[in-house]
């Protein structure tokens, strides 16, 4: 049988074509240097959207300051204000507030992922309780608790650790039945069962829940310093907008965002190394 007629130049054409496939195909994989070359354009395309909205005049400089005057804000507020203090305290009472809800959150999870007694017990009660506004619980809080620190880490607290429990037992209960059966067939107990088949499972999707979450208690932050705090970044956010500086706003919500994306990173990083048979 004869070969095909290969025309000049087609093999030049075929590899980008094959190349842009492999690129746009579903769950496709990318060289870091592709991932790293798009990650800063999403990152970047915003703020150039920004400076050239503001630079061509068609924002009024006191509801949207430019990204140069943010900048200035921010070195301002570094050197003069306490802007490291600030930083410091918020990010106390995020992680703090974060760690507790994880200590209670992936065991009380573990448990009602596997036990169902306990998941139809507890769910109930838990879906009641994480509809309900964190920011509704302040004057609650305020009486239990007092104004001192451990009132706004109970605020982020309470915002964070029921949506964790449930992802936490959702995670759990997609271990497969198979392990578990496996186990069973070989004498495993319960306890070995949960130590050796239903946690190493679990592990990679405990981490993502983690760091999900972990998202979740920074947005609760400016709710949190709204109980009579006299620092921090929401604190700073909103002392801000009393006098209209609205670039120390917008300086404030970069860095709460500049800091999540670094935790985020940082769990990222973390579960790269832990679990590097997975694609991360």
């Amino acid at each position: 049988m004869n070969a095909p007629l290969q025309l000049p130049g087609t093999q030049a054409v075929d590899k980008p074509v094959r190349r842009r496939a492999r690129i746009w195909r579903i769950r496709g994989e990318l060289s870091s240097r592709t991932v790293v070359i798009l990650g800063a354009i999403g990152l970047c395309a915003p703020f150039l959207a920004w400076w050239l909205y503001t630079a061509l005049g068609f924002a009024d400089p006191i509801f949207m300051p430019g990204p140069g005057a943010v900048l200035e804000r921010i070195w301002h507020w570094w050197n003069n204000e306490g802007l490291l203090d600030d930083i410091g305290i918020s990010v106390y009472r995020v992680m703090a507030a974060f760690v507790i809800s994880a200590v209670i959150a992936l065991p009380m999870g573990l448990y009602m992922g596997t036990y169902r007694p306990v998941q139809a017990t507890l769910e109930p009660l838990i879906d009641f309780i994480r509809y309900m506004p964190a920011v509704a619980f302040i004057p609650l809080v305020m009486l239990w608790v007092g104004i001192d620190e451990s009132s706004k880490i109970l605020i982020i607290f309470i915002g964070t650790f029921f949506q964790m429990v449930l992802m936490v037992t959702e995670d759990v209960r997609r271990v497969p039945m198979a392990q578990i059966e496996a186990a069973q067939t070989m004498g495993a107990t319960r306890g070995e069962i949960i130590k050796l088949v239903i946690l190493p499972s679990a592990r990679p999707a405990l981490l993502d829940t983690l760091r999900i979450t972990v998202g979740w208690a920074w947005t609760y932050l400016v709710v949190a310093e709204l109980v009579a705090a006299n620092s921090g970044l929401g604190y700073a956010i909103l002392r801000a907008q009393r006098y209209m500086h609205t670039d120390k706003i917008f300086a404030g919500i970069l860095l709460i965002g500049l800091i999540g994306l670094l935790t985020d990173q940082a769990f990222r990083w973390i579960g790269r190394r832990a679990f590097h048979w997975q694609k991360r």
